[in-house]
């Protein structure tokens, strides 16, 4: 055994190590989540942790009964006796046979960390629940006033560091303004609070932000990186999607103070709250934000699957703070979370489907009423637009009685044809429907309906009993319906147009016998495969599996396809019908009948509605004048001469088309989907069945919740939840104080931080709950304190002795956000848009940015006022994100993001002299100047407020006043150059030019895109 040192030495080292840092540890009282725990869980708990697959010699020190069992002999933690104890023999060791953490580790311990260890062990070992999963309780603050600065200021005392002055009042409102609404102030509005001495002048400011639409606007960029929000589906193909209603969604609800519980309840489960209004329903696009892969090979069970991993972990992120994708694959190396609490948790989430969502507008009544006047206008002006043959009619007439003439003579040998060939179909109703995936429901019009799990090759089987004797043709109707993308009749979502089908193969049995088929024809085939790839009725009888019938193009419409039967089936008591579906992509049949005739005269499938084709087996005795005019309609809109004229009325005949968003929707109870635990987290390998479930080491799942997403979504906001409240308090600190109480926003598990004021930290949270999850009011809470409002000048030794701002003694500095850096300049400049909502924009940005995307999609810049809009409605293209926004750290929407990276580059620096966003901002704003009467200093003053806020000083404007006489002169010799810079507008070119410039400066100072 390697020799250990004496205790007393191992304790003289903590001392040394207390003495050393203002972070250390007083051994007087050692902490085990505090001090011990972090030491543990980096540098053991992967070998000897929670994970029984991965334990090594079968030691696990993440209980203190682990640690103290005797396994063969052997004791790795001896309480009150660290020369005993195994764990403090080899973390002491140099063999590299017995040191700990093995050398191949990569880990080494320092001599701080053993020192802690030891004296750990020498005062008992006591072991604790780990703190984030402890409900918190609120303790009493220390002293009176705001909360938040009692608890700040008694660590700071306790660290004899003084908090700093509070912050001047221009510096304020700039400070507060970005926070809550994520634009500077205005100077006329900051030199009304600067100029207002009333004690409650800043509540009443921050009342006033707080109250602006802007606010929800600001916080739903936020809310937007966990909900890895992009208007794109993401992967090689990137589509765009439409779900910019979800993020008006979170605007409304965040302006309105919707309690975060409600705000979490409906985003996880909306639809299956009591009578689930249309936003509830709106707000499940939450979990809809997950990407989707379009790609021909890929099997689309398998994406879905992937999506579910995505959820998941978003769902961790988001509510919990937990690394909960670890435990995909095996039991959590750190965390408690098991293999198969991981999959109860998808289990939770996995029993939806994936709908669209018609969204039409509030007076939809008055505009279908529209459509319908519209149409029928066109139905009747078709008669006026038959062709006049003078010649065949001769001359004598005129064109009227021509053109009328021609017309009854053509439609009556339409009906004469049509009436010919008019048969009896009697609709089969299946006494059997059954599928390798999707569940077949009949309903009842005897029609198929069918929801559920698609894949790229789907077969329909269906069964009739008591048929009639020697059918001749067997119809296919394909029917559209609401519940299906694009109002089917296909179930076709990506790849093809939404709505599609793709038959491949038609196959008819009587009394399990196969019935060959003479002939098929279709109404209507969309040839979406070009000349070289044909479709139609026909291939879906060839026993090709590459070819078959498609009817893409009619999406919303109802199309036929008959099959004539090589021989009339004489005997024949119990039909079976097969249907395969093949492409790249889900082509099933969402909704479609099944009809049979006996009669031999049945050869044509034909465009023609069910009630015309009732009408046509009616003598011209029997028919009442509006059905004759019924049947001339009809004949109007199957004739080739009228095809040109038809184009509109087809597009009035298909169901209304109005904004969609992405949903969930919980599958019904006869067709639950199952999930699986899959060994090694594979897709492909699913083991034992799962039944939702939540983490053994949280809170009890709620009394009397159903066992599905809203159980699930009722016990994340559970008052008992000893985390959701915790981390979501956390993230809103972070977002006013530049970092989290818990510096692992993500993480709050073993590996994450310990927070910095766990006291404040527990407070916060539980005042959260009391307070009805009201963010809003939390958010007051957090402004309102001194140490919000601390100024964040420092000297060197407040940055030598906190230099990271953990303790709070000053006010935080940081970069603002990408979206905030774009809308500042739109704002100082008098570009930005001010309008809530609506579907995402395309502002300019360079070329080339979306080019390199599949496809090579130009961006076609939008004009109007869609060019300035706030940044948060940009389009987001998840596989080429908007240049700029990247430039500044801002997500893809690929995954959730809990925290953004702050990085300061040259490239952002020259992407704000050169951007076309902020060049434009600089025209409007040079612009501006050039045209404000007044001083050369008056406008250098207007310039430097409305993009600084503050009141420059005397040295400032003398800076500015030569570089502004400077670049006019420079222009005024470069009239080239100057037209290239300045925005058309009044005054001299090279006046426009300079203040253009001067401009430009302006908003590339670091001051402009700082928050201090």
């Amino acid at each position: 055994m390697p020799a250990i040192r004496p205790p007393f030495i191992r304790f003289v080292a903590v001392v040394f190590a207390s003495v050393a840092s203002a972070w250390a540890v007083d051994t007087s009282a050692i902490d085990f989540n505090r001090d011990v725990r972090p030491i543990l869980s980096d540098n053991c708990f992967k070998c000897h942790g929670f994970d029984p697959g991965t334990r090594e010699a079968g030691r696990r020190l993440d209980t203190r009964e682990g640690a103290l069992a005797d396994i063969d002999g052997i004791r790795a933690v001896v309480p009150g006796d660290p020369t005993g104890s195994d764990l403090s023999e080899r973390v002491h060791s140099t063999d590299k046979d017995e040191q700990m953490p093995p050398p191949k580790s990569g880990k080494k311990l320092t001599p701080a960390q053993i020192a802690i260890l030891d004296q750990w062990i020498k005062e008992g070992a006591p072991y604790a629940v780990h703190w984030a999963f402890v409900k918190p309780v609120q303790a009493p603050p220390p002293k009176a006033g705001n909360p938040i600065d009692a608890f700040i200021r008694a660590r700071l005392e306790k660290e004899t560091l003084p908090p700093s002055a509070e912050a001047d009042k221009s510096t304020l409102i700039r400070r507060l303004s970005l926070d809550l609404t994520g634009l500077p102030p205005t100077p006329e509005e900051a030199d009304a609070f600067v100029q207002d001495a009333a004690p409650d002048a800043y509540e009443k400011l921050v009342d006033r932000l707080m109250a602006s639409p802007r606010y929800g606007e600001r916080w739903a960029r936020r809310w937007l990186d966990l909900a890895r929000y992009a208007d794109t589906n993401g992967y090689e193909k990137d589509r765009e999607r439409s779900i910019w209603p979800y993020r008006d969604w979170v605007i409304k609800a965040l302006n309105a103070g919707m309690p975060f519980d409600q705000f979490t309840i409906e985003q996880i489960a909306g639809d299956l709250l009591p009578n689930a209004t249309r936003d509830q329903r709106i707000a499940t696009g939450f979990h809809r934000n997950t990407m989707l892969n379009e790609e021909g090979g890929i099997d689309p069970l398998e994406y879905r699957f992937l999506a579910m991993v995505d959820r998941v972990a978003t769902t961790g992120t988001t509510w919990l703070g937990l690394t909960t994708g670890c435990a995909q694959c095996h039991t959590h190396k750190y965390d408690p979370i098991t293999h198969r609490e991981y999959f109860q948790l998808m289990a939770c989430l996995n029993n939806a489907d994936e709908p669209d969502l018609d969204l039409p507008s509030s007076d939809v009544g008055a505009q279908e009423k529209a459509r319908a006047q519209k149409l029928a206008e066109r139905l009747a002006e078709l008669p006026g637009k038959w062709p006049v043959d003078g010649a065949v009619l001769g001359e004598t007439r005129s064109e009227e009685e021509r053109r009328a003439a021609a017309l009854e003579e053509k439609f009556a040998a339409w009906l004469l044809r049509e009436r010919e060939r008019s048969v009896v179909w009697q609709t089969l109703r299946p006494v059997e429907a059954k599928s390798n995936s999707p569940l077949l429901a009949v309903q009842n019009d005897a029609s198929i309906f069918a929801s559920g799990d698609f894949t790229k090759s789907d077969t329909y089987e269906l069964k009739f009993t008591n048929v009639p004797r020697g059918i001749t043709a067997v119809r296919l109707e394909v029917l559209s319906d609401d519940r299906l993308p694009g109002h089917g009749p296909g179930v076709t979502y990506y790849e093809g147009p939404k709505g599609d089908f793709f038959l491949v193969e038609f196959q008819l049995g009587a009394d399990e016998k196969p019935v060959k088929f003479a002939r098929a024809s279709h109404s209507f085939a969309g040839n979406s495969g070009g000349e070289k790839n044909p479709v139609s009725a026909a291939l879906a009888i060839d026993g090709d599996a590459q070819t078959g019938w498609s009817a893409n193009g009619r999406q919303g419409l109802a199309d036929e396809a008959v099959f004539v039967l090589a021989a009339p089936l004489a005997e024949s008591q119990t039909l079976s019908l097969k249907m395969v579906f093949a492409r790249y992509y889900p082509s099933s049949l969402g909704r479609f009948r099944i009809s049979v005739t006996t009669d031999p005269r049945a050869t044509e499938a034909r465009e023609m509605s069910e009630d015309a084709e009732k009408l046509l087996l009616l003598a011209d005795a029997e028919l009442t004048p509006e059905q004759r005019a019924r049947l001339r309609e009809e004949f109007l809109l199957s004739t080739s001469e009228l095809a040109a004229a038809r184009k509109e009325i087809d597009a009035l005949r298909k169901p209304s088309q109005h904004p969609t968003t992405l949903v969930l929707r919980e599958r019904p109870p006869e067709n639950p989907r199952p999930t699986f635990l899959h060994q090694r987290g594979e897709w492909l390998q699913p083991k034992e069945r799962v039944e939702p479930g939540a983490l053994a080491v949280l809170n009890p799942w709620p009394a009397e919740a159903p066992r599905n997403r809203l159980g699930f979504a009722r016990w994340l906001v559970s008052p008992e939840n000893p985390l959701t409240a915790r981390v979501v308090m956390n993230r809103e600190w972070s977002a006013f104080f530049g970092h989290g109480l818990v510096r692992t926003i993500g993480d709050f598990g073993f590996q994450g931080d310990a927070p910095t004021h766990p006291e404040l930290l527990d407070w916060l949270a539980v005042e959260f709950v009391q307070r009805g999850w009201s963010i809003k009011q939390m958010h007051k809470l957090m402004v309102m304190s001194a140490t919000y409002r601390q100024s964040s000048a420092t000297t060197p030794e407040r940055l030598s002795r906190d230099p990271d701002n953990r303790l709070l003694a000053r006010g935080p500095r940081f970069r603002l956000e990408a979206e905030i850096v774009r809308d500042s300049a739109l704002l100082a400049s008098g570009l930005l848009v001010d309008k809530v909502g609506g579907r995402s924009v395309r502002p300019p940005q360079p070329d080339g940015v979306t080019e390199a995307a599949f496809g090579s999609p130009k961006w076609n810049a939008d004009s109007g006022e869609n060019r300035h809009r706030r940044s948060l409605y940009t389009f987001a293209k998840r596989t080429a994100p908007f240049a700029l926004y990247n430039t500044f750290d801002a997500p893809t929407g690929e995954a959730c993001l809990a925290r953004r990276d702050v990085s300061n580059t040259p490239l952002q620096a020259l992407a704000l002299l050169n951007d076309v966003v902020f060049l434009e901002a600089a025209q409007a704003l040079g612009k501006a100047l050039a045209a404000q009467p007044g001083s050369t200093t008056d406008r250098i003053r207007t310039a430097f407020r409305r993009t600084l806020t503050r009141p420059p000083t005397d040295d400032e404007i003398a800076l500015l006043t030569k570089f502004f006489e400077t670049q006019r002169t420079h222009f005024a010799t470069t009239e080239t150059e100057a037209k290239k810079l300045a925005a058309s507008g009044d005054g001299e070119l090279a006046d426009r030019a300079a203040w253009t410039a001067l401009a430009r400066a302006l908003l590339n100072l670091d001051e402009a895109i700082t928050r201090s």
